[in-house]
């Protein structure tokens, strides 16, 4: 028991923190793959955390807030999902799956606070026109940043405690296999989709073939992650010394163009 209050503890803190974190963006605790690696620590299973964290970065790197637009919430798709696959004992691609829905209902809950703390912008501004103190200012803008805390902890605890209870986990359980292996193939084609979006934005066309390369390689070959490393930095290094455009020879032509020019 007393361990299970330690975890609620932890959890509630962390989820504090990536609540006012993905409203401040300093440290980027909100980002999935933190956040799931420090969630699934908490709750004993590390490798299970960088493991969604990996997966569902791979699909929110496109989710971004631009001016009045408000992108899916992936603090509380991150948390919640490792709570479910760790404690839940779900399957993780059925935990990937079910980020989608809890973004989805974030984001809603995050409009709703922040409508809320517009109220508290007006209270500042009426006390700043008063009596100017600072102080009292300051209080309310912790005030409002507590509400975006409380907008990731509160959800993630009550997950967090139900999940642990007897009846949720038969609940779990008692789950047909055919939606559980189809939220498995679900969350499998979420990753890759989000994958493909984020490629199209950042492909380069020349560079492409060193991209179906490396997958080539590491699907047909047993190399780790540092050999993959060693050979893509080897074969960039190739690259550069053999194209044309950043020859030496090049490189001077068109600095003697420049300076005939002047």
């Amino acid at each position: 028991m007393d361990f299970l209050l330690y975890k609620i503890l932890l959890t509630f803190i962390i989820g504090s923190l990536i609540g006012i974190e993905s409203i401040l963006d300093e440290f980027q605790l909100h980002r999935p793959l933190i956040c799931c690696t420090i969630v699934g620590m908490i709750l004993g299973d590390i490798t299970k955390g960088i493991s969604i964290g990996g997966s569902l970065e791979l699909i929110s790197l496109g989710w971004m807030n631009i001016g009045a637009a408000v992108a899916p919430d992936t603090a509380l798709a991150s948390i919640i999902s490792t709570i479910l696959v760790i404690n839940g004992k779900q399957n993780p691609g059925a935990g990937i799956a079910l980020a989608i829905p809890l973004a989805a209902a974030g984001q809603i809950l995050t409009i709703i606070v922040r409508s809320i703390t517009i109220g508290f912008q007006h209270w500042v501004d009426k006390i700043a026109e008063k009596t100017q103190n600072t102080f009292h200012i300051s209080c309310i803008h912790i005030s409002a940043l507590m509400l975006q805390a409380m907008r990731i902890a509160i959800p993630a605890i009550i997950v967090n405690i139900s999940v642990e209870t007897t009846l949720i986990k038969n609940i779990l359980n008692s789950i047909p296999l055919f939606i559980t292996e189809g939220l498995n193939v679900a969350g499998g084609i979420v990753v890759v989709v989000g994958y493909a979006m984020v490629i199209n934005m950042m492909k380069t066309n020349y560079l492409m073939p060193f991209f179906f390369l490396g997958f080539i390689i590491a699907a047909f070959t047993q190399f780790n992650l540092v050999a993959l490393g060693i050979m893509g930095t080897i074969l960039s290094i190739l690259y550069i010394q053999l194209s044309p455009k950043y020859s030496t020879y090049n490189i001077n032509k068109k600095i003697v163009k420049d300076d005939e020019l002047d």
